[in-house]
């Protein structure tokens, strides 16, 4: 959506994985979107007194009685797990004469069975990944995510204009938590991982993720770090706890509530809760939103980026928002991939946080993407996709239900992946912007304080489409390139980031991979092959010794030349035939950054605003 200053779009979020409600008005249309006619092409008494603890209800002295494994299971009678009562019980409510059967960190052909028995909506496609729909939500509602404002939230976190966190009260959270864990303890079954986040074992997470959904215990099981045998027989207490009720709605007229849908977390308790939505991505990023928090308190630096290693140990982080190409360029079969979506830096290097991958499945293709295409096999959970009623074909270019289809599988399914994923500090950090103005040079070298800026503002411009066939581009801005999963001032993330580029000696790049010669509809967009190469310049280090020359406006250090590149590209002026429209647009964006960067200006880090205001003049100058 453009406002009326000027094509500027600035989201409270990353929309990359945000999708309207299907079409489908009952759940048997839903499953007629989802299959095409075929016509058309241990001892369990520690864990599970622990999983009893956190189901238990604050305003119930004790919850059902739980019961480890399937109560389908023809085996002999399961012994329920005792609670430790009051001497003289006043009143006992139905709850607590049945039994929850607890399904504890389920292998993923228990998982599929569960599955099958669960749901209509679940079936195995040809290559045996494991097809599932998830309701009518079929992307992440930011609107809907609130976090508990207390006294040390509300010092700590950004608050207000343009950030991602929502309050609410304690109270409402109570309230919220009461009502799922009323709904779980209801059930027959539910599904518990204990896993962990983040490869570096001296700072690793323990999370715990109690669903009623066999699909989500394993999504998670995917995108989580899988304990072995031993590490779950002292796993413990959890360090965060999700409680996945998605399947029941919130109370829509309750405090803080904005619709049935309400995705509630508190990290005073290290608890979140979820309500009225079945898409499994709120999980992830619910996660990577807590790892936000947690890991800067330890003064480690956590990223919404891809990470690759060359042969040489040479590390590149990768940051970009959807439709700039990250995938794509950080997907290198010369070099070992760490991960693709979020990464911590520590003093002991770079490690990921989860132990899967989440792609985006739309328009998928063997020839473009064959790593993507090869994990998805049996184990991978396939969200929201068609296929073929009789071969079970997946259609990866069918949109009926939902564009945002995804695929969620364990990182050992990419050939190349690094395992465990860590690896050494990053040599270069490399900012991606698909320009569709055309007025960015192909790549960039960066001072630390235009990398802070570059890395606030987030930017990459999209086309959208205007009336009577007019398309213009729109700029986009995505603080730290992940505002949605940010607590803290973007400002605070960006500091962490120089200072340990500077510490480690990491270089700085900004990347663009549109336009050039002229803004969408005018020139052409930049050829993969040249971007190609100019990555594989900066990871061989042959951009360190370039001869630059320096930008108007934006200032920005360009190199004279790159093996394979054209030299007359390097310099976007020279591009366009029209210069006085090449000066005009560069002006324009110019101001689309500036105007952004409003929100961020008055911020200050310590007791001065001496890096605040180097920041700020990192930006363009005009």
């Amino acid at each position: 959506m453009a406002s009326p200053n000027g094509g500027v779009t600035t989201y409270d979020y990353d929309d990359s994985d945000s999708a309207a409600p299907v079409r489908a008005q009952t759940i048997e249309e839903l499953h007629s979107l989802q299959r095409k006619a075929a016509t058309t092409t241990k001892d369990g008494a520690s864990p599970l007194q622990s999983i009893s603890a956190s189901l238990a209800s604050l305003a119930r002295e004790y919850g059902p009685n739980l019961v480890k494994g399937d109560p389908e299971a023809k085996v002999a009678a399961p012994v329920p797990v005792k609670h430790q009562q009051p001497s003289a019980i006043i009143a006992a409510s139905d709850s607590s004469l049945k039994f929850t059967h607890v399904l504890y960190n389920l292998s993923p052909a228990e998982l599929y069975e569960q599955a099958f028995g669960q749901k209509k909506s679940s079936f195995i496609t040809s290559t045996g990944a494991l097809a599932t729909l998830s309701g009518a939500k079929t992307g992440r509602s930011p609107r809907d995510k609130r976090v508990v404002k207390d006294e040390t939230t509300e010092k700590e976190l950004w608050w207000g204009k343009g950030s991602p966190n929502i309050e609410m009260d304690e109270r409402q959270f109570v309230i919220n938590r009461e009502r799922a864990l009323d709904y779980l303890n209801s059930l027959d079954k539910v599904y518990v991982n204990d896993q962990f986040l983040n490869w570096d074992p001296e700072n690793r997470i323990k999370v715990r993720i109690i669903t009623s959904r066999a699909y989500h215990a394993l999504f998670m099981h995917n995108m989580c770090i899988r304990p072995t045998e031993e590490e779950l027989e002292t796993f413990g207490t959890p360090d965060f706890t999700i409680y996945n009720a998605g399947e029941f709605p919130a109370n829509r007229y309750a405090n803080y509530m904005t619709s049935s849908t309400s995705i509630n977390i508190s990290l005073a308790r290290r608890e979140m809760v979820i309500l009225g939505t079945q898409y499994a991505g709120e999980m992830k990023k619910g996660l990577f939103g807590v790892m936000h928090y947690l890991m800067p308190k330890r003064g480690i630096l956590s990223l919404h980026s891809g990470c690759n290693m060359g042969k040489e140990g040479d590390v590149a982080l990768f940051f970009g928002l959807s439709g700039t190409g990250k995938t794509t360029l950080s997907t290198d079969h010369n070099r070992l991939l760490i991960g693709d979506d979020e990464h911590c830096w520590s003093d002991n290097g770079v490690s990921n946080i989860e132990g899967g991958c989440y792609a985006k499945c739309i328009d998928l293709s063997q020839e473009k993407e064959p790593d993507i295409w090869n994990a998805i096999k049996f184990g991978t959970v396939l969200e929201n996709v068609v296929f073929n009623e009789r071969t079970r074909e997946v259609d990866y270019a069918d949109k009926s239900i939902t564009e945002n289809t995804r695929a969620a599988y364990p990182i050992e399914f990419i050939p190349n992946a690094l395992i465990p994923c860590v690896g050494p500090h990053p040599k270069n950090v490399i900012l991606l912007a698909c320009d569709a103005y055309g007025v960015l040079p192909p790549v960039s070298k960066l001072n630390l304080a235009q990398t802070m800026y570059h890395f606030i503002s987030g930017y990459t411009a999209i086309v959208a489409g205007t009336e009577d066939g007019i398309k213009e581009p729109t700029a986009t801005f995505s603080a730290c390139f992940g505002a949605a999963f940010i607590m803290y001032h973007p400002t605070k993330y960006a500091a962490m980031l120089a200072e340990k580029m500077q510490k480690y000696g990491a270089t700085g790049w900004l990347v663009n991979t549109g336009w050039s010669g002229g803004r969408y509809g005018v020139g052409s967009r930049i050829k993969l092959p040249y971007t190609r190469k100019i990555i594989d310049a900066i990871h061989s280090g042959e951009l360190l010794t370039a001869n630059y020359k320096k930008t108007e406006v934006f200032g920005l250090e360009i190199p004279t030349g790159i093996d394979g590149v054209p030299s007359e590209i390097l310099d976007p002026v020279n591009t366009w035939t029209d210069k006085a429209a090449y000066k005009e647009t560069l002006l324009k964006l110019a101001g689309l950054f500036k105007n952004n960067f409003e929100v961020f200006a008055s911020y200050k880090i310590g007791d001065d605003s001496s890096l605040t205001d180097q920041i700020l003049a990192a930006g363009p100058n005009f």
